[in-house]
């Protein structure tokens, strides 16, 4: 087939089989490779009505009712070597209804956060530094809460390590050894000083007998348990194995 040419020739190419076959499968895995990421716009799947989730319980000494936080989570990516799985939405409920209105401010807010992407791991650092005015409150195990919201913020803290965004804070066996042979010296000594003298015994508050640590001990600067000793002249904690002299 001759065809005519009515213009200059300014360049030429020689085109090869084996290089248009390779760039149509790289077009074509570039297609399938695509990642669907978490934004604002973005809508339950379709036939999907219900997501997974969890829901957490917080009881506190300040209510006779407890809140119960239910986080839903969105799969992206299904079925991909790029699936991910963040949360969609947050939902608190409880019986008080003193705090309904700035739980339903709170929780849609938070819901909004989630929706729109992006790093959403500064929520649980965010809640947990709000300090109720008038005190916190002992958590059984001993760890300070300095609010519910600070509550609420350890729930959606402990989600995102459930899920996969946060790293989960977790010790060495060799740091776990050190702190229980420190734990073990320390229980020893107190019970070779009770041993020698007569003390009295004195009721203690409810956080404090349920809590594993000695009663002497007191709360953490690091993870908020009522947890730090005087271990060698230096105040250690027997939770998280904080320690002020380094």
């Amino acid at each position: 087939m001759t065809v005519r040419i009515d213009k200059k020739i300014v360049g030429y190419q020689v085109r090869d089989p084996k290089k248009d076959e390779a760039a149509k499968a790289e077009k074509k895995a570039g297609k399938k490779a695509e990642i669907i990421r978490m934004h604002e716009k973005l809508e339950r799947p379709e036939g999907m009505e219900c997501l997974e989730g969890a829901t957490y319980k917080i009881r506190t000494p300040l209510d006779d009712h407890a809140l119960y936080v239910t986080i839903n989570d969105i799969i992206l990516n299904a079925g991909t070597e790029h699936e991910q799985r963040r949360p969609f939405e947050i939902f608190i409920n409880s019986k008080n209804m003193d705090h309904f209105q700035w739980i339903v401010a709170l929780t849609r807010v938070m819901s909004a956060v989630f929706r729109k992407g992006g790093d959403v791991t500064f929520l649980a650092e965010e809640l947990q530094a709000v300090f109720d005015p008038k005190g916190g409150y002992f958590k059984p195990g001993g760890r300070f809460v300095p609010s519910i919201v600070a509550d609420i913020g350890a729930v959606v803290e402990h989600h995102l390590k459930r899920i996969g965004l946060l790293e989960p804070d977790e010790m060495s066996e060799q740091q776990q050894l050190i702190l229980e042979q420190k734990r073990a010296e320390f229980e020893a000594r107190e019970q070779e000083q009770a041993e020698k003298k007569t003390l009295k015994t004195e009721l203690l508050p409810t956080a404090a007998a349920e809590s594993n640590y000695p009663a002497s001990a007191s709360v953490c600067f690091k993870c908020n348990t009522k947890a730090m000793v005087i271990l060698d002249g230096c105040k250690t904690c027997l939770a998280c194995g904080y320690s002020k002299c380094g």
